[in-house]
């Protein structure tokens, strides 16, 4: 990372608009949390800060796993509507990016919905590794219902996982999913009683991702995102070499050790 790029990183960082970040390094997992009462809307340059608190933790070595979630039994009802049109005409369509830092980052992403996963927030979920929700969430991409379309990656993603047919019916009528019916599309991974399952379903997922090798996770990772953007030649190809550099490692080593003697494997990353 440049000098420059960290500044401004930094600086971004300063003064968070309805967002907080907490870091557990004993259970090596760190919260990004949207918090702006009622509904935890999201703001604009939020959508900046949660790529940079993300990058930031990316970078943190007390971090194994990431977990985005929503204050008070709410994950979001989406943007600040009411402030779109004060931004200037050109200065949006580069959304994707900031929201899509889930999918960018090196280590395994968790998106915790409760209630509500609206707008940019499903569009934040569908850039993480695994997203678990309880029954009742209601998951949307409404801005069909504004006069305007999804402008931070949802569309495409909501296509690429759940399939033409289910996409459009979903997002040209601006339709609410129930969680279990999005976990039949592949959209939700696991669906939860309720919150306090939710709770325990999360911190199960990050206890089992942070006893795994985290030079394996990444690499896997990066390949199983590979799948939606190359040819099944090159994904192979990124497969085939991410295996072969990861036999040098000590980790693997520590793995087959651990295999052989029966035991639990203590991995480094390294």
């Amino acid at each position: 990372m440049s000098k420059d790029y960290a500044e401004s990183r930094a600086a971004l960082l300063r003064e968070l608009d309805g967002l907080r970040c907490e870091v557990d390094a004993k259970r090596r997992v760190g919260y990004l949390i949207l918090d702006r009462p009622p509904l935890n809307i999201v703001s604009y340059k939020g959508r900046a800060q949660i790529r940079a608190l993300i990058e930031a933790m990316d970078d943190d070595d007390d971090v194994g796993v990431i977990v985005i979630r929503g204050a008070n039994g709410i994950y979001t009802s989406g943007g600040d509507v009411k402030s779109f049109p004060d931004i200037p005409f050109d200065g949006m369509s580069d959304l994707a990016w900031n929201i899509a830092a889930p999918e960018r980052c090196t280590k395994p992403v968790i998106a915790a919905l409760e209630k509500y996963a609206f707008g940019v927030g499903f569009e934040l979920a569908m850039a993480c590794d695994f997203r678990l929700a309880t029954a009742e969430t209601l998951l949307a991409l409404p801005e069909i219902n504004l006069g305007e379309m999804p402008g931070s990656g949802g569309s495409v993603r909501v296509a690429k996982i759940a399939g033409l047919t289910r996409a459009k019916d979903m997002i040209l009528l601006g339709k609410r999913i129930p969680a279990p019916q999005a976990k039949e599309w592949g959209i939700v991974t696991e669906v939860a009683a309720d919150a306090a399952a939710l709770d325990a379903l999360v911190d199960s997922y990050v206890d089992e991702l942070n006893a795994k090798a985290p030079l394996a996770l990444r690499a896997l990772k990066r390949v199983l995102n590979s799948v939606y953007d190359t040819s099944l030649k090159v994904a192979l190809d990124i497969e085939g070499h991410s295996y072969e550099k990861l036999r040098s490692t000590e980790d693997y080593a520590e793995g087959i050790d651990a295999f052989a003697g029966k035991r639990k494997p203590s991995y480094k990353g390294r």
